[in-house]
């Protein structure tokens, strides 16, 4: 399978999942851009951002037109998560996480992410809002997305259910809007636009773009609690794919590294001229 077809069918299936969860698909790509295009992940999470900022602000139009969002949970939440992200993303500029670290984390999100989502969000929760709790969370969804290029709307909406107390759909249409202003400040702190990897964008748009009408389409005849399986299947999938992908990442950068070392001892110890 070419890297542009299997593109475009991540894309498709990352907009299927952000237009009936409204959440959770955008945990796919990074996995999908590392493992799937081979590129490496300075180029992979700034793609990873845009990509998931464009197909969460296309999803968002019909909760929008059916006032599914709410504006006080999303400022608790929304505005630790962007201080979160603009850290994150100035870590990375700055080098101080290394790549194998961000595969590493991604890893560790996506095996929370598949508790999560098979958790019991799907209905109303009974419980007090405590908006303590809801920054506090805000903060690490935006350090998430910073570092690995992810929305972070696996974390966002059990969050905004349980701990908003949000009705599901309200929770989807406001985790949408959090997903591409999140996913806008952390491709704004890396301060890194991937030009050369942006004609990947195509394939990915195209296949999202068609997978959200689709899943538009299907949405009210699909069981919530059968998605959120299957979508957790796929999540530890992606992690163990991630995880395989940072171990392999990371005796290459150590062995660069005992490499060059070697060098410049061999430079500094030179053996001296023999006089004829």
């Amino acid at each position: 399978m070419s890297a542009l077809l299997l593109l475009g069918l991540g894309g498709g299936l990352i907009g299927f999942l952000l237009s009936v969860l409204g959440a959770g698909g955008s945990i796919l790509l990074l996995p999908l851009l590392v493992s799937g295009a081979a590129l490496p992940t300075r180029e992979a999470v700034p793609l990873s951002l845009l990509v998931v900022m464009l197909l969460a602000l296309a999803n968002l139009g019909p909760y929008v037109r059916r006032g599914q969002f709410a504006l006080r949970p999303a400022l608790i939440l929304g505005v630790p998560a962007l201080a979160g992200s603009w850290l994150g993303g100035n870590w990375v500029k700055a080098g101080l996480i290394a790549e194998s670290v961000q595969l590493g984390v991604f890893t560790a999100a996506a095996l929370v992410a598949s508790w999560l989502l098979t958790s019991n969000t799907s209905q109303t929760s009974t419980h007090k809002a405590r908006p303590g709790l809801l920054a506090i969370q805000g903060v690490l969804v935006g350090l998430l997305t910073g570092i690995a290029g992810v929305g972070g709307g696996f974390a966002i909406v059990p969050a905004l259910v349980l701990l908003a107390g949000l009705p599901m759909q309200l929770a989807s249409g406001t985790s949408l809007l959090l997903i591409a202003v999140n996913a806008l400040v952390a491709l704004g702190a890396l301060g890194h636009w991937p030009a050369q990897s942006l004609p990947l964008m195509l394939p990915l748009l195209a296949g999202g773009v068609l997978g959200a009408v689709v899943g538009q389409r299907l949405a009210p005849h699909l069981s919530d609690r059968r998605l959120r399986q299957g979508f957790s299947i796929l999540l530890i999938g992606s992690a163990l794919m991630s995880g395989l992908e940072a171990w392999k990442r990371q005796p290459t950068a150590e062995r660069n590294e005992q490499s060059q070392l070697h060098q410049s001892h061999e430079r500094t110890h030179l053996p001296l001229p023999t006089a004829q």
